[in-house]
């Protein structure tokens, strides 16, 4: 499995190997580090955040984001043109032609678990299809526990 994840120390990005016999993540730039239980991990398939051990993981698909919107701004921006020169049926088939790449690109893609609290990326890992998508409640809960942390650490 690979993470991806940012130091809760510096902020520096971090891209580690973990597999069963890895027993420790470290900063490549900072001192650092967290230990790696066997509690930690099941079946290649993180049971908690391996970056500072949460247990809420959401499940995503691997895809860029950039690259995500880049193409719905391409396929609206050239669907407009093609309704600009009264051209209905190129414009309708620009969009369904992007809408069947999404789908395609949404059955090839993998899944990827993201933590609720630091949004470190667990790729390459066995994810169980029941595993939860994303909750906005559960993602709300953890904002506001971060604004309150960051205040209480602003008046001390």
């Amino acid at each position: 499995m690979q993470l991806i994840y940012q130091c809760p120390k510096c902020d520096a990005p971090n891209i580690e190997v973990v597999s069963a016999d890895t027993s420790k993540l470290t900063c490549s730039s900072q001192d650092w580090s967290r230990e790696i239980t066997t509690a930690d991990i099941e079946d290649d398939r993180p049971k908690r955040c391996l970056c500072c051990g949460n247990e809420d993981l959401w499940r995503q698909k691997d895809f860029p984001q950039a690259l995500g919107l880049l193409m719905v701004v391409t396929g609206g921006g050239l669907s407009t043109i093609a309704w600009w020169y009264v051209e209905p049926t190129w414009a309708l088939g620009i969009l369904l032609v992007f809408a069947a790449i999404d789908m395609v690109l949404y059955a090839v893609m993998s899944d990827v678990l993201v933590c609720y609290r630091c949004s470190a990326r667990h790729r390459k890992a066995n994810i169980h299809d029941d595993h939860p998508r994303f909750n906005l409640e559960l993602n709300e809960r953890y904002r506001q526990e971060e604004i309150r942390l960051a205040q209480a650490q602003k008046s001390s």
